[in-house]
């Protein structure tokens, strides 16, 4: 089935063009995200996470819910195609959170090399509280500026490494190679990544948003702002009423009706 373009567009707020252009990548690209949350509700709430585009648009697009990285690039993904472009799924090994020599994670995040008349582009709107607001040309050593940090692209071997910077460290986000990857390959990965008792998304509530200036991140119940260029808030959110304001007012996020909810924040909350 064809995703509803118009429906999307609207939900992220985009009336431009709608060619194949870089300009137009950068701008879906851009706002994707800022609209539509990144967030772990279904697998922390040990609800199913559907990828075909019925189920995505009845969640991310007309439900005004959140997701993660398979929904979210897997959706625009459909919406990149329907507009024109050439897009091939690609995977990544997580770096971000292991120390040097601390392993190797499987390939379990998704994201995508998208054509442009430029060339080559690296898109990828799902990867929580780092998730990049601008395509990267792929092409080594070249610091890129996004709309929030700076980004770079290196090589390791045949594969290649995203680095942020982070005030004055570069930090790899996540490893990956062009191995064309495609929905079964997804649908193991997001299988075992939102039921899988040791995945980060079952064990603890994560929900993310950039906005201009800023980034917004949750972690259970510990909220942070990052400033771009400046300094980030860190506070304990302390009862459930305050938890589903910040979900609902700063995520943007359209709670699930799941009589499960109230119990799980109230766990968040009274684990301080």
């Amino acid at each position: 089935m064809a995703i509803d373009l118009d429906a999307y567009l609207k939900r992220i707020g985009y009336e431009g063009p709608r060619d194949q252009t870089l300009p137009v990548l950068r701008q879906l690209h851009e706002r994707h995200p800022q609209a539509i949350a990144f967030d772990s509700l279904d697998p922390w709430l040990g609800r199913p996470v559907g990828l075909d585009l019925p189920t995505l648009g009845a969640k991310l697009v007309a439900g005004r819910r959140g997701g993660y990285c398979y929904e979210h690039n897997t959706l625009m993904w459909s919406a990149l195609t329907a507009l024109g472009f050439e897009v091939q799924g690609l995977s990544a090994r997580v770096l971000y959170s292991t120390p040097p020599g601390g392993g190797r994670h499987p390939r379990n995040h998704m994201l995508m090399k998208v054509e442009t008349p430029e060339g080559p582009h690296v898109a990828d709107v799902g990867f929580g509280g780092l998730t990049l607001t601008g395509p990267l040309r792929l092409e080594a050593d070249v610091i890129q500026q996004t709309p929030h940090e700076r980004v770079r692209l290196s090589r390791a071997g045949a594969d290649w490494v995203l680095q942020v910077e982070t005030g004055d460290t570069w930090r790899a986000m996540y490893q990956f190679g062009l191995e064309e990857h495609i929905a079964p390959d997804y649908e193991v990965a997001n299988y075992y990544m939102s039921t899988h008792p040791r995945s980060p998304f079952v064990v603890r509530l994560v929900a993310a948003r950039p906005l201009p200036g800023r980034r917004l991140a949750l972690a259970n119940n510990q909220m942070s702002v990052h400033h771009v260029n400046g300094p980030t808030e860190k506070r304990t959110i302390e009862c459930v009423d305050e938890l589903e304001r910040v979900l609902v007012e700063d995520f943007g996020i359209a709670l699930p009706d799941d009589p499960r909810l109230a119990a799980k924040f109230r766990e968040v909350v009274e684990a301080i």
